[in-house]
């Protein structure tokens, strides 16, 4: 930190200046450097009016370079930025082979049901996913049950990603059945997230990043590799 960059900002060499010569320009890897700068620095409560006039004029940019580098950030960047939080979903890992499952069949499914109709195989899968907040990595493990064209997962409660999924459900869960036993408490999560070095989040940032953690769980990779586990059983 210096006098005349009391922000740490990264230092970036400009490709040049716009066509009306009002703002510099940067390549598109440092378009996203300047977006998550925007979001991610850590600036003082006294301070925040400030910060954004300053950050356009440590690069000499304008108002629509923001607007361009959001745009960049959005098409090309492997991350989101969840409020002041980088998070980016990693590699992915199937921990055991498939598990076969029994399922019973209801009566009304047995009665519909020819006596050639072979019933569909259920299977169980461990799995991870790993995360990276603000870069720091965090493991996700779940159980992913297979039935036919459909799937479901359940995570696990030891990590603290784990912990922050069952945190947003079991808040969801007291609130329908008015019950006051939580599995976790903001205060303790924060606590948890401080000794990584991650910045508190509030309620909101939790909610949005646990829907991030769902939708990134499954991809097209892993998708792959799971219907190709599938075929070999059969």
């Amino acid at each position: 930190m210096t006098h005349n960059n009391p922000y740490n900002l990264i230092p970036l060499q400009p490709t040049g200046r716009n066509e009306t010569n009002t703002a510099n320009t940067y390549s598109p890897e440092d378009m996203i450097t300047i977006y998550e700068q925007q979001f991610l620095t850590e600036v003082p409560e006294d301070k925040l009016t400030e910060f954004l006039p300053f950050l356009k004029a440590f690069y000499d940019i304008d108002n629509h370079t923001l607007d361009v580098s959001a745009i960049i950030f959005d098409a090309i960047a492997d991350s989101c930025i969840i409020y002041n939080h980088k998070v980016k979903a990693g590699r992915y890992e199937i921990l055991e082979g498939l598990v076969k499952e029994e399922i019973e069949a209801d009566a009304s499914e047995v009665e519909s049901e020819s006596a050639e109709e072979e019933q569909v195989q259920a299977y169980t899968l461990e799995c991870k996913r790993t995360f990276f907040i603000n870069d720091i990595e965090m493991p996700y493990h779940f159980n992913l049950f297979i039935h036919g064209d459909s799937y479901s997962t359940l995570t696990k409660r030891d990590s603290l990603l784990e912990k922050m999924y069952w945190f947003v459900s079991d808040s969801f869960d007291e609130q329908l059945l008015d019950s006051s036993d939580a599995t976790e408490s903001l205060e303790s999560i924060n606590e948890q997230l401080a000794s990584l070095g991650i910045r508190e989040m509030d309620l909101t940032t939790i909610h949005e990043l646990v829907d991030y953690i769902e939708d990134s769980l499954i991809d097209d990779a892993m998708a792959e590799a799971v219907n190709k586990l599938l075929d070999e059983a059969e």
